[in-house]
């Protein structure tokens, strides 16, 4: 099923299909596909179909609710949807029942979209390749023996296997950049304070960011639309205009800066073919390509893995087995925190949480998180003047294509470096995309284009330019 997020809504508003027939073809599909990919961990198969039957009646009585009216889409498993299961991916809330809905699940309910399940993600948002989750791996859809990325890892098998036409994920380092990246989709990371973050289970709230993970840069723009927007649940969100997609022809004009930290070793020798490739496709198009300095590039990696430890040490401390997640009857308090924990957390959560305590721990406070925190400040400032000289920032997204399961679980560092050219942009609380620039050895490559703080019009712009010159 080749549907995408546009496709579906010609097909809607020319009455050649109902919203009744996407549902059911994507629920096939998944019944087909998912046991040999695992990208959901649950699947609405009666209520996806009554909302379908809702929206066709509203479209048979001329009272359309929106663009995405009548339209498949799938939930990051971190996202609350009210009377689901919402497990993060662990043990500590397998049981968890959402007794609200995180605001943007109620945009997309408000606009009429059909939410056909919840995919699947590492433990708590903390990983590179969905393999992290406490209820088995995602697989890619191309190569059951390599990741799909992470952590957004199952959101973007199900868009590229053709599960469904789009999905939300959730952006802390790159965890909808780089399984974009791996699957070969589109995934947009907005800037920090565009989407609300009420009703996400928070992993680091001052880095945490929703966006979607879509077949096309135009269905990224509409999804984005649609959950974007001042929200009084979340102080964070900005008070800034809506985007509006304003698509170009060509890029005369556009400045695109490559930074010279991002274009050293340590990159794939496909991966960097690729990019190279969508690079002179930019200038081919009109685009002024020119190396810059970015300052500061190479300590992101470090200020992230020090800043996001100590959020996910506060955030995940209400996860004692008392006041949430998973309880052990019959212990005295202390063991009773001991044994939920022990028992309910994974081995990477339990890691980022000692690293963020200690860090935040008296006698360290200054030396790491407050160290840290300055550092953050000169990389933001960094950006502000790359973007004085330039428009749109690119980078491969990832170093590597997809690699095979098991392959990296063993070295944690290896892991991370995965996130090289990601970070940075969470850190500054930019914008960025990651749009398909064509195959390494069979396997999806990326190219991240990163934009100014709220230019996401201007940065998709761009990614469609090469999207479209693709073909």
């Amino acid at each position: 099923m080749d549907l995408t997020l546009t496709k579906a809504r010609h097909l809607l508003r020319q009455g050649e299909a109902s919203s009744r027939e996407l549902a059911d073809a994507c629920l096939a599909e998944i019944r087909s596909r998912d046991g040999a990919i695992h990208a959901f961990l649950d699947v609405y198969e009666e209520d996806a179909r009554a909302a379908a039957d809702r929206a066709d009646d509203r479209r048979a009585d001329g009272r359309s609710a929106g663009p995405l009216d009548g339209i498949p889409i799938a939930l990051k498993d971190n996202l609350l949807y009210q009377g689901k299961r919402c497990t993060a991916g662990s043990r500590m809330l397998a049981t968890y029942t959402a007794v609200t809905n995180a605001t943007v699940t109620q945009k997309l309910l408000d606009g009429g979209a059909v939410i056909v399940g919840k995919t699947n993600l590492d433990e708590f948002a903390m990983g590179s390749s969905t393999e992290r989750s406490a209820f088995g791996p995602t697989k890619h859809p191309r190569d059951p023996e390599r990741v799909p990325g992470g952590s957004s890892g199952g959101s973007a098998a199900a868009v590229a296997a053709r599960m469904c036409p789009a999905a939300l994920g959730s952006d802390t380092g790159g965890s909808i950049r780089q399984p974009a990246s791996f699957c070969g989709v589109v995934g947009l990371k907005p800037t920090y304070g565009r989407v609300s973050r009420s009703g996400l289970i928070a992993m680091a709230s001052s880095l945490d960011q929703i966006g979607p993970i879509a077949t096309t840069v135009d269905d990224a723009a509409m999804l984005l639309e649609a959950i974007q927007g001042r929200d009084p649940l979340d102080q964070t969100t900005a008070n800034v205009e809506p985007f509006v997609p304003d698509w170009r022809e060509d890029l005369a004009g556009v400045r695109v800066g490559l930074p010279t930290q991002a274009w050293g070793a340590g990159i794939d020798r496909g991966v960097r073919e690729r990019t190279e490739e969508a690079i002179r496709m930019l200038a081919r198009a009109g685009a002024e390509v020119k190396e810059i300095d970015l300052p500061y590039a190479d300590e992101a990696l470090a200020v992230y893995y020090v800043i996001m430890p100590c959020e996910v040490s506060a955030n995940l401390a209400r996860f004692d087995g008392v006041r949430y997640g998973l309880r052990k009857e019959g212990l005295p308090l202390i063991e009773t925190y001991a044994a939920a924990r022990a028992e309910g957390f994974g081995p990477e959560v339990r890691r980022r949480i000692l690293l963020g305590t200690y860090a935040l721990s008296r006698g360290y406070y200054d030396a790491y998180y407050l160290q840290a925190k300055k550092v953050q400040s000169l990389i933001r400032g960094a950006y502000e003047e790359a973007f004085r000289e330039v428009d749109v920032i690119a980078t491969p997204t990832a170093p590597t294509t997809a690699f095979r399961i098991g392959e990296k679980t063993a070295d944690p560092l290896t892991m991370y470096l995965e996130d090289i050219f990601t970070v940075g942009v969470n850190v500054a609380g930019v914008p960025a995309v990651s749009v398909p620039c064509g195959d390494a050895e069979g396997l999806p490559v990326g190219l991240q284009l990163i934009g100014s703080w709220f230019k996401e019009a201007d940065l998709l712009a761009v990614a469609q330019v090469v999207e479209r010159r693709r073909g």
